[in-house]
């Protein structure tokens, strides 16, 4: 059992950045691919961005591609997304998330596909 707790959210202003993280428990942690994803007030969950299980292959959305960085850091059991230049569109409830499976891609960007879930990080972008 993957236990995840991601933080570093919080109420920003327009254009500024943000890194959000996402420590786990499970010291497997190195061998899943994991991602990222949000979730804003009356839509549903979407995928944000994923990271393979080495950090070798990133994996963005189109609406995250140029704003978002996917990393981790397996020797801390640490993911992280990064977010430049944040607008009042990226304000969401983020949450990361890992896979049943050990050494997935990490492209994988149906909701479905992912079995363990943090209880998710308030971003709030203010204009």
């Amino acid at each position: 059992q993957v236990q995840l707790v991601e933080y570093g959210g919080g109420l920003v202003q327009a254009g500024d950045s943000l890194r959000l993280s996402c420590a786990a428990s499970e010291r497997t942690f190195s061998r899943y691919a994991m991602g990222w994803f949000r979730q804003a007030p009356g839509k549903e969950r979407e995928f944000v961005a994923g990271i393979s299980w080495s950090g070798g292959s990133t994996y963005y959305a189109d609406s995250a591609k140029g704003r978002f960085t996917i990393s981790r850091d397996n020797a801390k059991n640490t993911m992280y997304l990064q977010i430049n230049s944040l607008t009042p569109e990226d304000t969401a409830v983020y949450y990361c998330a890992a896979p049943r499976n050990l050494f997935t891609s990490g492209s994988n960007s149906n909701p479905n596909a992912y079995e363990y879930w943090g209880q998710g990080t308030q971003v709030t972008v203010s204009s």
